[in-house]
């Protein structure tokens, strides 16, 4: 019984101390990255809250849309490797729509399609695409014992 106690123990405090990401990436949506970021630079996403493209995530040249108090940073995501040379992308959600999704896990892909009308991935003849999944109970207690949700 102590081991199996033990076990237990060492497996949450590992689960605090490495909590889920918010934002992680398909194959072919790092390749999209890729793709884009040869062609445009360093590149940032921010999750739309709907109007004009609906809620889609939106792909800009960085600093090209403007964010702010109102705006919370979910991730770094595209990275390749540790080179400085090629830094990820920050992806961006505002706050209201945050506390609707915080509670799930989103997975930046890519479908056959057109982007939003101001996203980068418009007119390459796919898109990216939202996928999401509920956290577990115990990986929503990791993320807020991190303090990030």
């Amino acid at each position: 019984m102590a081991i199996e106690s033990a076990k237990a123990d060492t497996t949450a405090a590992a689960e605090i101390s490495n909590p889920p990401q918010q934002v992680i990436t398909t194959p072919a949506a790092v390749a999209l990255i890729e793709k884009l970021r040869a062609k445009h630079g360093p590149l940032m996403f921010h999750q739309s809250g709907g109007c004009c493209d609906g809620s889609s995530p939106m792909c800009y040249p960085l600093g090209e849309f403007m964010t702010g108090d109102s705006d919370v940073l979910l991730a770094t995501i595209g990275a390749v490797g540790d080179s400085p040379d090629v830094p990820g992308c920050p992806f961006f959600m505002s706050k209201p729509q945050f506390e609707y999704w915080k509670h799930t896990q989103l997975i930046l892909d890519v479908v056959p399609g057109r982007g939003g009308m101001f996203s980068l991935d418009n007119g390459e003849g796919v898109r990216f695409l939202i996928r999401s999944r509920v956290f577990t109970d115990a990986e929503i207690a990791s993320l807020r014992a991190a303090g990030r949700i």
